[in-house]
């Protein structure tokens, strides 16, 4: 009877041991993850959640105004207020237009370049690559300032080499500026969405060239036929990217407004946040904010959900 006692006691740890691995490596994987989920909840989740909170509320001041302002809740009052306002809604919409036309320019260049640099008869590959991604190695404010110096009316070659032409051109009339914001997206983004292209590209097993060309397949074939499907995944996060980085957008219009007076100060949704920080308007500003995060949310989560529907596979 002890030896049968002792038999099932065996088998019971024998049971357990499995079970008690599998608790060890759970504390042991909390115990790694833990400075990270702390790090990412103070510094990604709380400011998000005290921008919320503050979106929902607004300073009241009563009397003459002398006195300390008191904070109420607005509910959704600041968020009427926001989409009410005709100027922040066209810096909504302005970007939206921007980033239909200029994303996908801007994505067909870095496509086109890094084929051109993932092809066999392609000199001076490593020149080539770092003159590409040279712009984006560069502060964007200090490209920004570049740029206004160039489209600057008096200074700008540009306006200069138009005029000898016979061609009035003004690079930052109204009708311009949105050309010439995206133009200097485009010159500061693009060797960066190509580098991940180009990546992507090498990760292509050379064999599948190599019999396409023995079966009679040119490089333009090779590129749309074979190249292209297969970093799919790279197209799609470089969109991705370049959705969230448009709606983004402040560094250039604010940079070009000093040679260009007749930009809003309201241009994009940032910039109108960053003016109702100067007014002092906090509440109005997380408003925006939050408008904004979630226009971005929506814009890059519909993207991925129309590929998907398409069968991409990401």
């Amino acid at each position: 009877m002890t030896i049968a006692l002792a038999g099932r006691t065996a088998r019971q740890d024998a049971a357990a041991r499995p079970a008690r691995r599998a608790r060890r490596q759970a504390r042991t994987a909390a115990l790694f993850l833990a400075p990270f989920l702390l790090l990412f909840t103070a510094l990604y989740l709380a400011p998000i959640g005290y921008t919320v909170h503050q979106s929902l509320y607004r300073m009241r001041r009563s009397g003459l105004g002398l006195s300390a302002p008191t904070q109420t809740f607005a509910g959704l009052g600041n968020y009427a207020t926001a989409l009410g306002d005709p100027a922040f809604r066209g810096s909504l919409l302005r970007v939206l237009l921007i980033g239909v036309v200029q994303v996908p320019l801007m994505l067909l260049f870095a496509l086109v370049l890094a084929l051109l640099l993932d092809a066999r008869s392609t000199m001076f590959k490593r020149f080539f690559r770092l003159a590409f991604f040279l712009p984006y190695a560069l502060p964007g404010v200090v490209g920004a300032i570049m740029w206004s110096y160039l489209v600057a009316p008096g200074l700008s070659p540009i306006t200069a080499a138009a005029h000898h032409l016979g061609l009035h051109l003004n690079l930052t009339s109204d009708g311009m500026l949105g050309p010439t914001v995206g133009n200097m997206l485009t010159w500061g983004w693009t060797g960066y969405n190509m580098l991940i292209i180009y990546s992507a590209l090498q990760a292509i097993p050379a064999e599948l060239s190599e019999a396409a060309t023995m079966d009679g397949c040119s490089a333009f074939g090779i590129a749309w036929r074979i190249k292209v499907p297969m970093i799919r995944p790279a197209l799609v996060l470089t969109t991705v990217f370049s959705i969230i980085g448009t709606a983004q957008l402040y560094n250039e219009p604010a940079i070009l407004h000093n040679v260009a007076p007749n930009l809003s100060s309201s241009y994009t949704p940032i910039y109108a946040a960053y003016n109702a920080v100067d007014a002092n308007n906090f509440n109005l500003a997380a408003t925006e904010s939050v408008v904004l995060a979630a226009l971005a949310f929506v814009l890059s989560f519909g993207f991925l959900k129309l590929v998907q529907r398409r069968g991409d596979v990401l």
